[in-house]
């Protein structure tokens, strides 16, 4: 995912959910995707042995293409390639070997009726894995800034890609159980929060059918094994990065009086940030402003001329971002002018391009999904949970045209005993997402995001 987070999920609630008698209220849908479970799980093993980098997933996009081919897609791959490169281009100047924008679009057309899309990011994270298993990732790369780096699936995301292709599998079995346009993508760099937009800018949403619906489940070490959860409505938040340049005048520790001094300057500005929330956001609304870095000077008794912070900004509602993006440039000027600085010294606020929208789940279509899953794999197995301050790159489809509606929800990827202790003891729960020592449970995790998919899929079809 994106930015790393971690799930306010109930935890009463997913050990009542484990502990509940589990049936199969779909027994001929998980019938065949046990089947065709050694299938995925083949697949499966092959990404995670294989991981790539963000804008690096020729192979893991080669493979997707294969296998969607084979079953009688109309496949279209580098799709975003184009917006890829010049962005990169711009950023780093150089573009390093097999650098590019990795997407496949997939077109089944199947009669009159709805365009449903199903997404699958595919890119991994810079990580040496520590997981143990024998399919454990060995692979280095290098990085699209030419750096060398160990690389694992970290996220999940080669889960991903392989609940995508059962699903696949299973929805070109059932032709007969629906009528429409099925497109499936893999989507490059989520990690970086480009592939969607690098998608969507070269044309995914003009070039191909312009889907209703567009749905997608994420693997997650949050949620034990055996569980679908979800979130109605905002579920994952704006993400902005923003850097900000204290400047100062240095001078000996011994004589403060002859400098201004950045580093107090600094903390004044993060502790004035906290009032952002506490004062100025409604207190029914969400928001969260951390400074995760404050880097200032080299030596105990020397001011530095410059200190930098660099902060993370979280919120839904994007009156709220606004409110807390334009109060920290007022904040950080304000406590520069109070502490004399002159206007050739004026701290500079940098907001990242780059930011990740929040991503809004359409009721409606969250509760018709929801239900046709509860009916698979039985109610008990799927429970609502809390917003998450997380980030992910999926809420660009809907923000780049409203009128398509969209879905994430998650698929329980920890083992279900050691997680269900922890949340009973109250102690640390299984190493999740972003760790190194993350790997889900493949066989619950396969499965159940096969059939779910495949599930509310056909259910998004029946209009």
């Amino acid at each position: 995912m994106t930015k790393f987070f971690t799930h306010l999920i109930s935890g009463a609630a997913l050990f009542a959910a484990m502990t509940a008698p589990a049936f199969a209220a779909d027994p001929d849908l998980t019938e065949t995707v046990a089947d065709d479970y050694d299938y995925v799980l083949d697949i499966y093993k092959h990404f995670h042995e294989n991981p790539e980098l963000s804008l690096k997933e020729k192979d893991t996009a080669s493979r997707l293409a294969k296998e969607l081919d084979a079953l009688g897609f109309d496949v279209t791959e580098r799709v975003g390639d184009d917006w890829i490169q010049e962005k990169i281009r711009g950023d780093v100047g150089t573009i390093y070997e097999d650098v590019g924008g990795y997407g496949i679009v997939a077109v089944m057309k199947n009669g009159d009726g709805p365009t449903v899309m199903l997404r699958a990011d595919m890119d991994a994270l810079p990580l040496e894995e520590k997981t143990g298993l024998p399919y454990e990732s060995q692979v280095m790369q290098q990085s699209y800034r030419g750096e060398d780096v160990p690389v694992m699936h970290a996220c999940a995301h080669d889960s991903h890609v392989a609940i995508l292709i059962g699903t696949a599998r299973q929805l070109a079995q059932r032709k007969d159980d629906w009528s429409g346009t099925l497109i499936l993508i893999g989507q490059p760099a989520e990690e970086l929060g480009l592939g969607a937009m690098a998608m969507l800018e070269d044309g995914l949403f003009k070039n191909f059918p312009k889907p209703d619906y567009v749905l997608a489940t994420h693997t997650s070490g949050w949620a034990p094994a055996g569980v679908i959860s979800y979130t109605s409505g905002y579920a994952l938040a704006n993400v902005d990065s923003v850097d900000i340049t204290i400047k100062g005048v240095g001078a000996h520790g011994s004589a403060p009086h002859m400098g201004k001094d950045p580093i107090v300057l600094g903390a004044q500005i993060v502790n004035a940030l906290q009032t952002l929330v506490s004062r100025e956001v409604n207190p029914l609304k969400a928001g969260v402003v951390t400074v995760g870095s404050f880097q200032a000077g080299f030596v105990h008794n020397i001011i530095p001329d410059e200190a930098k912070l660099q902060l993370t900004v979280r919120s839904y509602d994007d009156d709220v971002r606004k409110t807390l993006l334009d109060g920290i440039e007022r904040i950080t000027i304000a406590q520069a002018l109070s502490a004399g600085l002159p206007e050739e010294l004026m701290p500079t606020i940098e907001m990242q391009e780059d930011y990740t929208p929040s991503t809004y789940n359409d009721p409606e279509m969250t509760d018709r999904v929801m239900t046709a899953v509860g009916a698979s794999i039985g109610e008990e197995k799927v429970i609502t949970q809390p917003p998450s301050m997380g980030g992910e790159d999926f809420s660009q489809f809907h923000r780049y045209d409203q009128d398509v509606k969209t879905l994430i929800f998650w698929t329980g990827g920890a083992e279900a005993d050691a997680f269900n202790e922890a949340v009973a003891n109250k102690t640390e729960l299984p190493p999740a997402n972003h760790s190194p020592f993350f790997a889900p449970q493949p066989e619950e995790a396969l499965k159940l995001g096969v059939q779910a998919m495949t599930a509310g899929t056909l259910e998004l079809f029946d209009e």
